[in-house]
């Protein structure tokens, strides 16, 4: 395996969904904390993005019905624990009257997880989970920082030429997965103002 191709690998390792929910996380926390009201927050969203969809990986281990299912398991499974953490800091939300604007975040990665859903299975269009996982963020950031996170696109172009780079994506299938958390992020500002 030549350097490019090791230096792919690790781009895609480091830029996993739960990872760069962290990331997100941590950089709000950082640079806008009132969306959070304290640490619980901070910490339970980590619970809900991070902690529990990255629990799909060991869990594949020993769950029966996914242990011999190669990484098709692995990614069905992911994507189960991701939206049922989406799932459950929504409720979170809305039954402790915490921020709207933590409320979206939520929103955000519940509905980009449904709409992986929906492409992959029921409109059989492969849209790339890593690529959403990256535009979500970005999204997240570009509209609670402003105009100045958009240099984190640069991320998401390293994440498309190491997704073409392992023949793990095309790029329509990357740019359908950057497609669907814009949506989201539109679905769920409209919802909220209604």
């Amino acid at each position: 395996m030549n350097k490019a191709s090791r230096f792919a690998k690790i781009i895609r390792v480091v830029t996993v969904v739960p990872v760069m929910a962290l990331t997100t996380l941590s950089i709000l926390y950082g640079l806008r904390p009132s969306i959070f009201q304290g640490t619980f927050q901070y910490i339970l969203s980590i619970i809900f993005l991070t902690v529990l969809p990255i629990s799909a990986y060991p869990l594949q281990l020993i769950l029966p019905k996914y242990r011999n299912k190669g990484r098709e398991g692995q990614r069905n499974l992911a994507l189960m624990m991701g939206v049922s953490g989406y799932l459950f800091g929504i409720v979170f939300t809305l039954c402790s009257h915490a921020t709207k604007e933590l409320l979206v975040i939520y929103l955000i990665y519940f509905l980009s997880g449904i709409g992986i859903l929906i492409f992959n299975k029921i409109f059989k269009i492969r849209a790339s989970g890593h690529a959403c996982g990256v535009a979500g963020p970005i999204s997240i950031l570009v509209y609670f920082i402003g105009i100045k996170a958009l240099v984190s696109v640069v991320v998401l172009m390293m994440v498309y030429w190491a997704s073409i780079k392992t023949k793990r994506h095309t790029t329509s299938q990357l740019l359908w997965g950057t497609i669907i958390p814009l949506f989201a992020l539109i679905i769920s500002k409209f919802w909220l103002s209604l």
